[in-house]
């Protein structure tokens, strides 16, 4: 990838070092959803999500009392690492401020912390061993760099824009939050729907408009030859059906909650040659 300028995003917190303490819970959206815990489920229950006795499902941020986040003097980072995440993050409240903008609304940009182990946000506290995550109820993105390490050495998806896909992906989650999806999910559930299928749905909307915000990084020139093919092996990288069979052997549909390699794809690849939000209905209306 390869930026205009050397300026970062202005909503990226640095907690790291800090310390998060405490312990854990599972709480908010996230593009690994639960990434090396559904890894460790299968591999010490046979589940999925057998480390926390088969609940099936993530969180929306509602319905529970949670603490509030931890005060902190958290500040934007300087290392590569912290700064390529300021901004990825930068291009994403370009992007989606214009597009919101073409329909008449505002755009309430969200903030990003990076932390090491474990982060105390609005949907509780939180491991890193659940992957960057979103987390509704106060809006915000939380990042260990760490996954990224992960991402290229045990999910073999390597590259700056499978790290720039992963950030767009929880982003979209907050585009999904402002747009109202979350009441839709929410509606969904209360039917009887099945809230893995759910899952799948919001993962795959933000994959999509992880999709949409490369496509105006594309135009913009920001985008170098072999990009997008990273993105694409990354969103393959971490689908449901791969880490399954990888981890047990066989793959279980019905325990999906982020959608298969094939589907994270063509979502992605759907949002990235269109553009479009309306490209972006997993809900289907």
């Amino acid at each position: 990838m390869r930026f205009g300028d050397d300026r970062t995003s202005s909503n990226i917190e640095d907690r790291r070092g800090m310390g998060g303490g405490g312990g854990f819970r599972m709480g908010g959206l996230g593009i690994g959803g639960l990434l090396v815990v559904l890894v460790l489920g299968y591999l010490f229950t046979g589940d999925p999500l057998g480390m926390f006795g088969g609940s099936g499902q993530v969180d929306d941020g509602s319905g529970f009392n949670a603490p509030a986040p931890a005060s902190s003097t958290g500040v934007s980072p300087t290392d590569p690492g912290g700064t390529f995440v300021g901004k990825v993050l930068l291009d994403t409240e370009r992007t989606w401020g214009q597009l919101f903008s073409a329909q008449g609304r505002q755009y309430t940009e969200p903030k990003l912390v990076l932390f090491e182990e474990s982060v105390s946000s609005a949907c509780g506290m939180t491991s890193s061993a659940v992957g960057p995550f979103y987390c509704p109820r106060d809006h915000q993105v939380y990042i260990d760099l760490s996954f990224f390490r992960d991402l290229d050495r045990r999910f073999g998806a390597p590259g700056d824009f499978a790290q720039a896909y992963v950030i767009a992906h929880e982003v979209g989650h907050h585009v999904q939050n402002l747009l109202g999806q979350f009441d839709r999910a929410a509606e969904l559930r209360s039917s009887g729907a099945s809230a893995n299928a759910i899952s799948v749905r919001q993962e795959l909307q933000a994959d999509c408009y992880a999709g949409v915000w490369g496509h105006y990084a594309a135009q913009k020139g920001i985008l170098e030859p072999g990009d997008v093919d990273e993105g694409l092996n990354a969103a393959a990288a971490i689908g449901d059906d791969r880490i399954q069979k990888q981890t047990q052997g066989r793959v279980s549909p019905e325990s999906f909650t982020h959608g298969s390699s094939a589907d994270r794809v063509k979502w992605f690849r759907q949002g990235f040659d269109s553009g479009q939000m309306s490209a972006c209905n997993t809900f289907g209306r």
